[in-house]
C-alpha cells in the first residue's frame, strides 16, 4: 500500500483527476475508486480524497480568479452559505441514511445532461440574470453546500448548471465560480475528516501533488479553449457520474 510504484499511481490518477475536475467537475470518478483499488478502507479513502482533491479545487479558484474569471469578493455570499450548507450536511449525514438521495440525484443528472445535449447554445454567452446574486447565494449556497457535505456526488454539474440558467453566466466563467464553491464545501468536509482521524497523510500529499498540476493545466485549457473544451467534457462527467451512482445503487 505504500510502495514507489503505489504513489506513481496515485500521482498520475491524481494528476487526471485534478485536470478533469478543473475543467467539468467530477475528478473524485477517478481519484476514489483509486485510492481504493490500492487498498485504503473506504473511510480512510474518503478522508483521504477530499484531502487532495482540496489542493486542486483551490488551485484552479485560484488561476480562473487570475484571469479574471471569478471575484472572490463578488462570490463571498455563495462562499459564507456554501459553507454554512456543508457543514449542517456534514453533520446531518451522520445521522441519517442516503439511499433516497442515490436514486433521485441520478434522475436530475439525467435531465442535466438531455438538457445541455439538446441546447448548443447553453453557456455559450453571458446572458442576463433571472435572480439576485443575493437570493441565488442565500438558495443554492446552503442547498448545494448541505448537499456536497451530505453527499456530494454531480454538485459542480449542479453549480454549473444554476450559474448558466439564472445568472446568466457563460459556461468558462460558470465553472470559475463552481470551484470556489466546490473548495468551500470540500474544506468543511475535509475538517470533519480530519478531526476524525480519517486521513493518510503520506498519500493524500503526493495525490496532491499530481492535483496542482492538473488542476493548473485544465483551468488554463479552460480558460483558452473556454466552452469548446468544457462542454463536451462536462456531459461526459454528468454521464459518467449517473453511471457510477447507478453502478453503486444496484451492484
Amino acid at each position: 500500500m505504500s510502495s514507489p510504484e503505489t504513489f506513481i499511481i496515485l500521482f498520475v490518477a491524481a494528476f487526471f483527476a485534478g485536470f478533469v475536475d478543473s475543467i467539468a467537475g467530477g475528478g473524485g470518478l477517478i481519484s476514489l475508486p483509486i485510492l481504493l483499488s490500492v487498498g485504503l478502507p473506504p473511510q480512510l479513502a474518503l478522508g483521504t480524497n477530499k484531502f487532495q482533491s482540496s489542493f486542486g479545487s483551490l488551485t484552479a479558484a485560484l488561476y480562473y480568479r487570475k484571469k479574471g474569471l471569478v471575484s472572490f469578493r463578488d462570490a463571498k455570499q455563495g462562499i459564507f452559505f456554501t459553507f454554512i450548507g456543508a457543514a449542517l450536511g456534514a453533520w446531518t449525514v451522520q445521522l441519517v441514511h442516503i439511499d433516497f438521495l442515490s436514486g433521485v440525484i441520478p434522475i436530475l443528472l439525467f435531465v442535466i445532461a438531455l438538457y445541455t445535449i439538446f441546447t448548443p447554445s447553453l453557456g455559450s454567452l453571458h446572458t442576463v440574470s433571472k435572480i439576485s446574486p443575493s437570493v441565488f447565494y442565500l438558495l443554492f449556497g446552503l442547498s448545494l453546500g448541505f448537499y456536497d457535505g451530505f453527499f456530494g456526488p454531480g454538485v459542480g454539474s449542479f453549480w454549473a448548471i444554476v450559474f448558466v440558467l439564472l445568472l446568466g453566466f457563460e459556461l468558462t466563467k460558470a465553472t470559475a465560480y463552481t470551484k470556489a464553491m466546490n473548495f468551500t464545501s470540500n474544506t468543511v468536509s475535509l475538517a470533519v475528516f480530519a478531526i476524525g482521524g480519517s486521513i493518510l497523510y503520506t498519500h493524500g500529499l503526493v495525490m496532491a501533488a499530481g492535483q496542482l498540476a492538473g488542476a493548473r493545466l485544465g483551468a488554463r485549457l479552460a480558460v483558452t479553449k473556454g466552452i469548446g473544451i468544457i462542454r463536451p467534457l462536462f456531459i461526459v462527467v454528468v454521464l459518467a457520474t449517473i453511471g457510477k451512482l447507478l453502478y453503486s445503487r444496484f451492484f
